[in-house]
């Protein structure tokens, strides 16, 4: 048989091999390094025997697959070491996953950090122990039968959950442990060089919230001690940024039980940064981008949303208001603001002249999201959009859809996260028809729409199904959290259905009603969940222009206060966010506390900057400053924050003291 290698080249064998005898002939340094093999495209077992000509790459653990199979092993092996730790634990599953793996067990007890740390104690004996993994078949009914002696209830269900002509492989490690398991896996347990336990949490069994509670160990593994160890300085850097973490710390939201999950409460600071927002983007769309503002209300009776299908397709994620009473109307709290601004446009008459006519609003909506789903402010039950709904004649979609594309780029590039999202169209399910309103050809055709706009726009996008509105497709910019898990910060959907629902229409050119087409989009999307994206992303640190407190003033003395007050005012007046450290403090630790709050600018005054009119500047860019006439300090700062400027922060080591 004829092997072609991954560089081309080709091994010729008179007789079977296994995938290792074969990465053994080619070097033995590779065969010592080998993970797995990538047979004719297939990722296979170092022990699966090649009979015949075919392509072969040998996989080692710097390749992603050859991670995987690390990680899929190391699974293995923390189930072993739970088993022998805790026998009364029934075993479930254990995938790896994008950054390592995890294991469900069936127990009555939840894992503390203590446990984590006895569990990998014992990993640690199991792979210095070197067994060796085999793999073997079992007929259906032997199979059952052998988790059954074992007590694995949960394999037995996933055995008989097989389709009828499922090969059922399992995989032991020495005399100890056996798993269900499809593969691959590493020869022997000697092969995992570097692997921590990271977490334990509660999981349901096949994600249904009606079956057994389980507790899962999450746990990571690398080809080496060098990436495991760049990695859990990775997650400690996470750590540091987790914005539900580090926006409590910083003061700047809050929840509180018994007014609910999903219900954040915003303190001063928190406040303030969101009102900085939403003035900035208020300005920026009535001003510059041609929007007209409105301002509807916060709930409806039901026949508002009968008639824009949201009753039909949307009910579940709604809050409905006296649902069973006989003799009050059905209310809901709006999901989205649509309707509402179809009759502000309806409430006059519009021509092909006054297209496209653009709404926008700073809109409070309420959706009610699933206890598990809710996290911080990236998901809550009640939050803020920069919302608007575009009008417009059909021939003017391509420029409108051009133009939102463009404000959403500003906003991001403004805030300094441009350079952390990624575009996706998202599209109906064809294979779930009942949630959407519209036939085959209707979405066909809004969805190749929004993939020419972002052809023609040089967008590099990703097409997902099932992630449409119900109405219509969307363009939407994902962000990724700290932990990799995806958000949608701006959507920019096309609605070509809602007029005709509504009643809504224009007089064209030649006297005639027409239906408009319809953009529903945000420019930056949820206030709640740009924070929480705004506090990660720079880890609390944030451009001088949306901090709370941009500037601290610290007399080096009480004598010195009347002038640190002065000062406030005037800053005050120009609009600077300013406060006065009175406290009886040393400076340098009123200048070490300021600087852990993560304060822009610090102004030292003493005796000098009082005769002479000067601050001494310490800022969080570079450190001492210097001393300035305090004019120009304020010049410096109002056009820091007049362009937005996002100043880079030195090292530390680089700081001047």
């Amino acid at each position: 048989m004829k092997i072609t290698l991954k560089d081309g080249s080709v091994k010729e064998y008179s007789e079977a091999k296994s995938v290792y005898d074969i990465a053994l002939d080619i070097s033995e340094g590779l065969a010592r390094a080998a993970c797995a093999g990538e047979v004719n495209g297939e990722i296979v077992d170092l022990r699966t025997i090649i009979d015949k000509d075919a392509s072969l790459n040998i996989v080692t653990g710097n390749d992603p697959e050859g991670l995987k199979v690390i990680r899929h092993t190391c699974s293995h092996v923390m189930a072993e070491a739970v088993k022998r730790l805790f026998p009364q634990a029934k075993i479930t599953i254990g995938p790896a996953i994008e950054e390592g793996f995890y294991y469900d067990f069936d127990i009555d007890q939840t894992f503390s950090r203590d446990d984590l740390d006895k569990i990998e104690a014992e990993m640690k004996k199991i792979i210095k122990e070197g067994n060796r993994l085999e793999r073997f078949e079992l007929p259906r009914k032997e199979a059952v039968k052998f988790m059954e002696e074992k007590g694995e209830p949960f394999k037995v269900e996933l055995i008989n959950d097989l389709p009828e002509d499922a090969v059922i492989s399992f995989y032991s490690q020495g005399d100890g442990f056996t798993d269900l398991c499809a593969g691959p896996h590493l020869m022997s347990t000697k092969g995992i060089k570097a692997f921590k336990l990271i977490s334990s949490s509660m999981a349901y069994w096949r994600g249904d919230s009606n079956k057994a509670r389980l507790q899962r160990i999450y746990g990571t593994a690398f080809n080496n001690k060098e990436d495991l160890a760049a990695y859990l300085e990775h997650l400690e850097d996470i750590k540091m940024r987790d914005h539900n973490r580090l926006g409590r710390e910083m003061k700047l939201f809050t929840t509180v039980d018994v007014i609910g999950q999903g219900l954040p409460l915003f303190t001063p600071k928190g406040t303030k940064m969101i009102m900085k927002l939403q003035r900035w983007i208020e300005d920026l769309e009535d001003k510059e981008w041609g929007y007209v503002r409105t301002r509807t209300p916060l709930m409806a009776k039901s026949d508002l949303y009968k008639i824009s299908g949201h009753w039909d397709h949307y009910m579940d994620g709604m809050f409905i208001l006296n649902k069973d009473s006989e003799d009050k109307e059905v209310m809901a709290l709006r999901p989205m603001t649509c309707p509402f601004q179809y009759y502000v446009y309806m409430n006059e008459q519009h021509s092909y002249r006054d297209l496209p006519y653009r709404m926008a609003e700073t809109s409070t909506l309420f959706r009610n999201e699933d206890s598990g789903e809710m996290h911080g402010l990236t998901r809550v039950r009640q939050f803020t959009i920069t919302e608007a709904h575009i009008i417009l004649r059909p021939d003017q979609a391509e420029e409108e859809l051009t133009r939102c594309v463009e404000l959403a780029h500003f906003v991001m590039k403004t805030l300094g996260i441009d350079g952390d999202v990624s575009f996706r169209l998202s599209k109906w399910d064809p294979n779930n028809r009942a949630k959407y309103i519209g036939d085959e050809e209707y979405w066909d055709n809004t969805q190749q729409y929004l993939r020419d706009v972002m052809v023609k726009n040089n967008i590099k996008f990703t097409e997902a199904d099932g992630e449409a509105a119900f109405y219509g497709p969307k363009i939407d910019i994902q962000a990724k959290n700290v932990y990799g898990k995806e958000d949608t910060m701006v959507t920019i959907q096309l609605d070509c259905s809602a007029a005709e629902k509504f009643g809504m229409f224009y007089i064209d050119e030649n006297g005639n009603k027409a239906l408009p087409w319809i953009i529903h989009r945000t420019s930056m999307g949820c206030y709640e969940r740009t924070l929480a994206w705004l506090i990660e992303h720079y880890a609390g640190k944030f451009p001088t222009w949306l901090c709370p407190e941009q500037v601290r003033i610290l007399p080096i003395s009480e004598k010195y206060g009347d002038y640190a007050e002065k000062i406030r005012k005037e800053m005050a007046a120009a609009n600077i966010d300013c406060s006065v450290d009175n406290r009886s403090e040393k400076i340098g630790y009123k200048i070490r506390e300021a600087r852990l709050e993560k304060v822009p600018y610090m102004l030292v005054v003493g005796e000098q900057e009082e005769a002479d009119g000067l601050v001494s500047v310490r800022s969080r860019y570079e450190g001492n400053e210097g001393q300035k006439p305090l004019k120009e300090f304020m010049d410096q700062i109002l056009e820091e924050i007049r362009t937005k400027e996002i100043r880079v922060e030195l090292p530390e080591d680089e700081k001047k003291r």
